[in-house]
């Protein structure tokens, strides 16, 4: 017998694999259905390790499978190589960003085919190359010249020590999330996509995906945040401005007992300019900027705020009321400022008891009326009004609308809708970047590049200075150009563009990545696109995903493609955690998959990440695990082994009869799992059931030897998109002459063979289990009637007792009771 020895055979199917060109595919084709299958494009900023590998396996799985369904499967991989980690790493290493990103990349291209990812590379694309973000920068172009980018003045958060913008989502605690440094703020000239144009249509479109986890599209709900509501003005006492509140719940402003602003608010600006609040006021706004307070913390934070020393007018009820400042009113959402109603709002409630700030009950219930002296918390439901004025005894839905219509006659605020999402801020001061295609001239004022003037190349030779300046500023040759309108003398944008521009059409360029004439061939992307499943990870719900869809819609409306969404399907997959954590070099519990492989096989490793749970959650990495997938492979290939030499003794027809159902059980299984879910894990698990019944017959020489070979064939064919190289191999010492890929379909279940001609009840007497019985399939209540009680275990309980009941649950179970 010849052991198991993955090292001897799988790199051999792995070059034939590409030497073949299996996942090499020409997209003009139009012999089979179409299915593009793409996984998120990686950041090279370091070698793959098993926690990273998940997605990949499983894109894979599904390309496998999709491909011996018969469509025309393009699963292509690329390199998102641009941003702010590549550039970091290359400096910390003394080294140019280009070279480190591209040396990273030789190095994941060869661990993913290591891993036997069949991707088409001749489909792969580099967001670096000139090749690529000259179409990155044409895009710009088009959103230029449709009025969907511009250039504003900005607050916009610093870090000193990276030199460059954050977005919002990269300040950690008020500091920056990759250095640690604290955050600065700065007003500085910034480029954005007014992807508020499109919230309604990123809204409501998530209508449209209906293969997308819900989790997903509640996240993006939340992200783009529409609120229905009345801003309402609150003048300031001693001066001739106004506060602006927006709420969606103007039925409690009879409760508002104090204002508070946002620590950014640009009236707390002005009043610490003016010297016209207290140090105290000062020293807080100084502290909020070092911690930053995030959407999702706002519940579980500890309110803290400082009184201004200033009041506002209720312009409902005319009473003066404080104004504070406080953590726990954020600048990015509506004014950045809220009218504080303690009594119906748990936030401000919390902060009014610790402020000892006055309250009042303007929300009652019919059923127990609220009492303010025994308030533990807020009461945030509807009711009925109540110390409201002439709208005490109004449902709470109609008071909205008739304070809404007195607001309004009276111009103290105004019925409207907000939204959470902001313009997309592209602009980074950095040099590893695609530059923006932007001229300066002091004669022709803001001018974009001509097309024909695409790419612009971002030089080579430039000097990093600590600056907070892009080093692009320094490189003369690049910055100083001549004005494409007056031919004078001009100067480029030195900014570069944020990374997920590039990522946000990548899915586009896949299509026909070697045209130079065009970002894409609209005709072969309106084919192939939408994409028909998309994988990766859930921490892209709300930044990539949004962008990638926005980008497609403004696409749509520029009339350049026909689809509206760019990904049909999406899957999101979980983390591999070890020790309780995410893996990471830093906390040193990363597994290296080259070690593992040189162990075990790759399959193993392949085999075990999708055997070790729901791909769509987190799953803890366990050796034993892997141990026990190489066991699982060892005995496969034993089988296998032994029917080279296998002859049936005497054939038992009810051992073949059960065995064929089996069989075609486990293809209607497995074939249900991959349409239904990926639910691999189980689809492995009906596999291993089939493989110990084989091992059962095998073992006793019982059932033929052309049923055997028929099983074993299909059984090939079943693991191949989960272990495709120990299929390949076994494939072939089955007599076969090319890949399991190029000369099998799918198995097909026979539902024939699932009916099974005796079938094994249980019968409980009394509620309790007391034997078992095998009845033919068809058999009616007669004849089931006269087995049972014609059976030794059962007539030992029933002796001479009555009989009140024999119910039968058909083809389940028989209950007796006596």
């Amino acid at each position: 017998m010849v052991d198991y020895q993955p090292k001897d055979f799988e790199s051999k199917w792995q070059e034939y694999w590409q030497e073949k060109g299996l996942f090499t595919i020409d997209v003009e084709d139009k012999t089979k259905p179409k299915y593009y299958c793409l996984v998120m494009f990686p950041y090279p900023s370091s070698e793959l390790h098993v926690g990273h590998a998940r997605n990949y396996v499983i894109g894979d799985a599904v390309a496998r499978y999709k491909a011996m369904r018969g469509f025309y499967v393009l699963a292509p991989m690329g390199w998102d190589a641009f941003g702010l980690p590549a550039e970091n790493q290359a400096i910390k290493n003394k080294i140019h960003p280009k070279t480190w990103t591209l040396k990273n990349i030789e190095r994941i291209t060869d661990q993913l085919k290591s891993w036997g990812i069949g991707y088409d590379w001749d489909k792969e694309v580099t967001s670096c190359e000139p090749d690529y973000y000259k179409w990155t920068q044409w895009i710009f172009l088009k959103l230029y010249e449709a009025g969907l980018a511009y250039k504003k003045y900005a607050p916009v958060n610093f870090c000193s020590s990276c030199k460059t913008v954050l977005a919002n989502e990269q300040v950690i605690e008020g500091c920056c999330e990759r250095c640690s440094t604290e955050v600065e703020e700065k007003k500085m000239e910034q480029w954005f996509l007014k992807i508020t144009d499109y919230t309604e249509h990123l809204l409501c479109d998530l209508d449209l995906l209906t293969d997308w986890p819900q989790k997903v599209k509640i996240m993006q709900e939340n992200w783009i945040g529409k609120s229905l509501g009345v801003e309402i003005d609150f003048p300031i006492i001693d001066s001739d401005k106004k506060i602006s509140c927006f709420t969606t719940r103007v039925d409690t402003i009879f409760g508002a007992t104090y204002v508070v602003l946002a620590p950014e608010h640009t009236l707390i600006k002005e009043w610490i300019e003016n010297d016209s609040v207290s140090p105290e006021v000062v020293e807080f706004v100084k502290n909020m900027k070092r911690h930053a307070v995030k959407t999702q913390d706002l519940a579980e934070l500890e309110k803290e705020g400082v009184f201004t020393g200033k009041y506002a007018i209720n312009p409902m009820t005319d009473e003066k009321i404080p104004i504070y400042t406080a953590n726990y009113v954020l600048i990015s959402y509506g004014t950045g400022s809220v009218m504080a109603v303690p009594t119906h709002d748990e936030r401000d409630f919390e902060f009014a008891k610790k402020y000892d700030l006055p309250m009042r009950v303007v929300i009652d219930t019919s059923e127990v009326p609220i009492k303010l002296n025994e308030m533990k918390g807020a009461y945030e439901g509807e009711g009925i009004l109540v110390n409201s004025g002439e709208f005490n005894g109004l449902k709470s839905e109609d008071a909205k609308d008739e304070i809404a219509r007195y607001m309004e006659e009276h111009n103290i605020g105004r019925s409207g809708v907000q939204y959470k999402l902001r313009d997309w801020l592209i602009s980074r001061q950095r040099y590893w970047g695609a530059p923006i295609p932007i001229i300066y001239c002091d004669q022709c004022g803001t001018l974009p590049v001509a097309e024909k003037d695409l790419p612009v190349i971002l030089p080579e030779d430039v000097e990093f200075k600590p600056t907070g300046d892009s080093p692009l500023k320094y490189c003369e040759d690049f910055v100083n150009t001549k004005c494409p309108k007056c031919g004078g003398a001009a100067k480029r944008e030195v900014d570069t563009m944020d990374t997920f521009v590039d990522s946000s059409w990548y899915y586009l360029r896949y299509i026909t990545p070697r045209n130079k004439k065009e970002a894409f061939d609209t005709k072969l992307v309106n084919k192939w696109l939408p994409v028909d499943q998309y994988i990766g990870g859930i921490e892209h719900a709300t930044m990539h995903l949004i962008y990638a869809r926005f980008i497609t819609k403004a696409l749509f409306n520029l009339k350049l493609i026909d689809f509206k969404e760019p990904f049909a399907k999406l899957f999101t997959q979980g983390m591999i955690i070890k020790d309780g954590v995410k893996m990471s070099k830093s906390k040193g519990n990363v597994v290296a998959p080259d070690a593992l492989i040189e162990k075990y096989g790759v399959d193993t490793m392949r085999l075990y990440i999708l055997f070790m749970g729901p791909p769509e959650k987190d799953a803890e990495w366990s050796d034993r695990g892997v141990e026990g997938a190489f066991r699982f492979l060892n005995r496969f290939w034993r089988l296998y082994d032994t029917f080279q030499t296998y002859s049936a003794q005497e054939i038992n027809n009810t051992r073949e009869a059960e065995l064929n159902r089996i069989f075609n059980l486990t293809i209607k299984k497995v074939t249900i799992d991959m349409e239904g879910g990926f639910k691999f894990n189980t689809a492995i698990s009906f596999i291993m059931e089939l493989l110990n019944q084989l091992q059962s017959d095998v073992a006793q020489c019982c059932v033929s030897k052309k049923l055997l070979s028929k099983i074993l064939e299909a059984l090939l064919v079943l693991i191949y998109p989960f272990a495709p190289h120990i299929s390949e191999e076994l494939w072939q010492k089955m007599g076969k002459t090319s890949s399991v890929l190029e000369n099998s379909l799918w198995p097909e279940c026979d539902e024939s063979a699932l009916i099974q001609e005796t079938i094994e009840m249980p019968v409980q007497i009394n509620g309790k289990l007391r034997g078992k019985v095998e009845v033919a399939n068809e058999a009616d209540e007669e004849e089931i009637r006269e087995i049972v009680l014609s059976n030794d275990k059962v007539k030992v309980f029933i002796q001479d007792k009555l009989i009140r009941k024999f119910i039968v649950v058909k083809k389940r179970v028989v209950n007796i009771v006596i």
